[in-house]
């Protein structure tokens, strides 16, 4: 019987865990924790953000619950993670990539749907959401990733599909002449950023690297979290590309999340190819095996792979 019920709380668990995300969604897009960095009542935050008491004081008490703000008497304060995440003006904020996730909040629930036709639901779009976002990640890791990448010999570098340029940024600290390449509209987003962090060294171009030129000469080529939004054939027309304009013993290296051989494992792995399966005509997580056999097919050398965090460096050389 106990395993029964153990059975039953771990799917209750799953089925369940929407209302904890759904709290912390509204609390971001009401940018709730901007107003506690010291202690307030739930009148004065609710007067600020114009919303209704009951409601404001329910979904505090809802927060401190998830232990991201605490509360004593009647003032509401901010715990240290949400200091950290939260607020807007801290180094480390992760409120634009939570604000993404809103939008796919709404994309999501269009899954049955997908599941039936097997196309995309883009019902929501925040491209400066998604953007910042990626930008809100990558700078909790990108020391780290470049470190692992290492850029001995490397004087010019493309960032392929660069974003919101936080890689970019890094390289060029670095001394690297970088060309960031991605869509215009997301290169004014990574212009924004780039010039609020007062790096030089970073070249642009504009466009869409399947189908436009991605410039030449390159020591580096560094594609990070692009190829699950593409289908294998145009990922591995998209290398092809990436090896021609790559100088002699030039290096390609890819990031993408872990995803096992058979794709179930680890399950955010599986549960992003479902977010490829809302977002994208074809996309989904491919494994290091799938990637590297892509390399060694267009006649690249020395294919390696290493473990970043939730993340594979798959890297070869021309």
């Amino acid at each position: 019987m106990a395993n029964i019920l153990e059975q039953a709380v771990k799917i209750r668990r799953i089925w369940w865990a929407f209302r904890q995300a759904r709290v912390l969604l509204t609390a971001n897009n009401y940018r709730v924790f901007d107003c506690l960095k010291k202690p307030s009542s739930a009148m004065a935050v609710a007067k600020k953000i114009n919303t209704d008491l009951r409601a404001t004081r329910i979904l505090l008490d809802a927060l401190t619950g998830l232990g991201f703000i605490k509360k004593q008497d009647d003032r509401y304060q901010n715990t240290n993670i949400a200091t950290r995440f939260l607020v807007l003006d801290s180094p480390h904020y992760q409120g634009h990539i939570i604000r993404h996730a809103e939008t796919l909040w709404q994309n999501w629930s269009g899954l049955d749907e997908i599941v039936k036709t097997g196309k995309p639901y883009r019902r929501a779009h925040n491209h400066e959401a998604f953007i910042l976002g990626m930008h809100d990640l990558a700078s909790l890791k990108v020391g780290k990733v470049i470190r692992a990448i290492g850029l001995k010999g490397v004087h010019t570098a493309l960032d392929l599909g660069g974003g919101p340029g936080t890689y970019s940024i890094e390289m060029a600290r670095k001394g690297v002449k970088v060309t960031l390449f991605d869509r215009p509209e997301t290169v004014k987003i990574a212009k924004r950023v780039i010039k609020n962090s007062k790096s030089a060294n970073i070249n642009f171009i504009q466009g869409d690297f399947i189908h436009d030129d991605i410039g030449k000469g390159y020591d580096l080529i560094f594609a990070s979290q692009i190829l699950h939004a593409n289908s294998k054939k145009d990922n591995i027309m998209l290398l092809k590309k990436c090896k021609k304009v790559l100088n002699k013993n030039g290096r390609m290296v890819i990031q993408e999340f872990k995803i096992s051989k058979d794709l179930t494992q680890p399950p955010n792995g599986a549960l992003f190819s479902v977010n490829m399966l809302v977002n994208t005509e074809g996309g989904r997580c491919y494994s290091p095996d799938e990637m590297k056999k892509w390399l060694k097919k267009i006649g690249l050398k020395d294919i390696k792979e290493k473990s970043i965090d939730d993340s594979a460096l798959i890297s070869a050389i021309k």
